[in-house]
């Protein structure tokens, strides 16, 4: 048994500067791509392709704000929270394909380094960097209190990085006509993407595969039940998450010797226990008097 709790009072507060960060992200996005495509830089165009997943982040973020505020409902008992490991799947994707033709189109490069219009890169890395800096002080605050606002404040805090790689780049092509630099900074931000994206593709396979949370060890639950007054036994012990902070438990237990009669009492002692020592603010307990007979799972 476990209480209702309210998802998106939190997340609402935050929507906002969400759409601020969006919309300059979205209109810088464009005028990098063209002018990567103008002054013939890759490293302006890695840069883009990896703000164009800032875009893509930053409104699945929304996305998954605008869902918070639907209540579950007959077909989706536990709402849309699961939205969030889907559009994080969407989104590695979608860095693993640019990533790689980043890679592979710098492979050319290398082998004839074209002219590159160092001007025109250093301006627009720059106004990218200004715009970074913008949306990152737009998602500081909500960073802290929402772990989807803060997936969206690291991408932001990554391209930051990548546009200082551009203006390097920029810089010592400018003053040095060392063009060989653009497919360098390129690579470095694309093998600087890859591993980011396998850990969130991970992450998100992790939580649509029902795994235990981050945080959380399964064994000293398990030990935290049977060491509570009145516990007997505990099996068919199952934690998994909705999204990346929503931890739910489900769980039989064995009440001890004359407990099971006030299984409500027993019951509201453990969910208690879960919410002060694990966070867990969501648990089903079944109270049995003795073991189902079921014990396929422990």
């Amino acid at each position: 048994m476990g209480a209702g709790h309210d998802h998106g009072t939190s997340e609402i507060q935050h929507e906002r500067p969400l759409w601020w960060a969006l919309g300059l992200t979205a209109t810088f996005l464009v005028a990098e791509v063209i002018g990567g495509l103008v002054t013939n830089s890759l490293a302006l165009l890695s840069d883009a392709a990896h703000m164009m997943t800032d875009v893509i982040a930053l409104g699945v973020s929304l996305f998954a704000v605008r869902l918070s505020r639907r209540p579950a409902d007959a077909r989706r008992t536990y709402g849309y929270a699961r939205m969030e490991a889907l559009g994080a799947i969407i989104n590695g994707g979608l860095l693993f394909l640019v990533a790689g033709y980043i890679l592979w189109e710098a492979v050319g490069r290398f082998r004839e380094p074209p002219e590159i219009a160092s001007t025109g890169m250093l301006v627009v890395a720059v106004i990218g960097l200004v715009v970074n800096l913008i949306s990152m002080k737009l998602l500081k605050a909500g960073s802290g209190t929402s772990l989807n606002v803060k997936g969206a404040y690291l991408e932001v805090w990554a391209d930051m990085l990548g546009s200082i790689g551009v203006i390097v780049g920029a810089l010592v092509i400018r003053f040095t006509g060392w063009t060989i630099a653009d497919p360098i900074i390129a690579v470095l931000i694309g093998l600087w993407v890859l591993p980011r994206t396998w850990t969130l593709l991970r992450q998100a396979g992790h939580v649509l595969m029902q795994g235990v949370p981050d945080g959380i060890d399964l064994d000293e639950i398990r030990e935290a039940f049977l060491g509570h007054e009145g516990v007997k036994d505990v099996h068919h012990l199952h934690v998994w998450a909705l999204a990346s902070k929503e931890a739910v438990l489900t769980t039989h237990v064995v009440a001890g010797d004359g407990k099971a009669a006030n299984g409500d009492a027993l019951r509201a002692g453990l969910v208690a226990m879960l919410d002060k020592r694990f966070g867990i603010e969501h648990s089903t307990i079944q109270v049995e008097a003795e073991a189902c007979h079921d014990r396929e799972h422990r």
